[in-house]
């Protein structure tokens, strides 16, 4: 896939494993350190533009080491780069902590998984068809 580095200090993603299914994305900040107070969102730069492939998708979602051990998490919980954007990949962090956290020039922030998505056309109608499941909203199929 194809990366357009728009400062010379981005970083490209990686994997963390041979296993893992997301690219990790990190960190532009042209100052060293960004600081995101308590209940506040930031935006960080990746630096990077991308090129993903027409029928693909780019999501992003938080790692789950910065969620569970700093209270930081994706402020839109998870973020959609579409194929036919170019613009610099932006992350929008969000502090749930009680205490300032500091996120430095090539910290890990967040992870990349490319998808594929089918592409729909709606139709109205009447009536949908029958399931066993029906109408059954939250929680009809189970107690928790």
């Amino acid at each position: 896939m194809k990366v357009k580095k728009f400062f010379d200090t981005a970083i490209i993603p990686t994997k963390g494993s041979s296993g893992a299914a997301g690219h990790d994305l990190y960190a532009n900040i042209a100052d060293g350190a960004e600081t995101i107070n308590p209940h506040e969102t930031k935006k960080i730069s990746t630096g990077l533009g991308m090129e993903i492939p027409h029928g693909y998708a780019g999501l992003i979602f938080a790692r789950s080491g910065l969620a569970t051990k700093r209270g930081l998490r994706l402020a839109n919980c998870v973020g959609v780069v579409d194929s036919d954007y170019r613009g610099e990949v932006i992350v929008a962090l969000h502090n749930d902590s009680a205490e300032a956290q500091q996120i430095n020039h090539g910290d890990r922030i967040a992870q990349l998984v490319i998808v594929p998505y089918a592409t729909v056309l709606f139709e109205v109608v009447d009536d949908l068809e029958n399931t066993e499941r029906g109408e059954g909203g939250f929680g009809s199929t189970g107690t928790a």
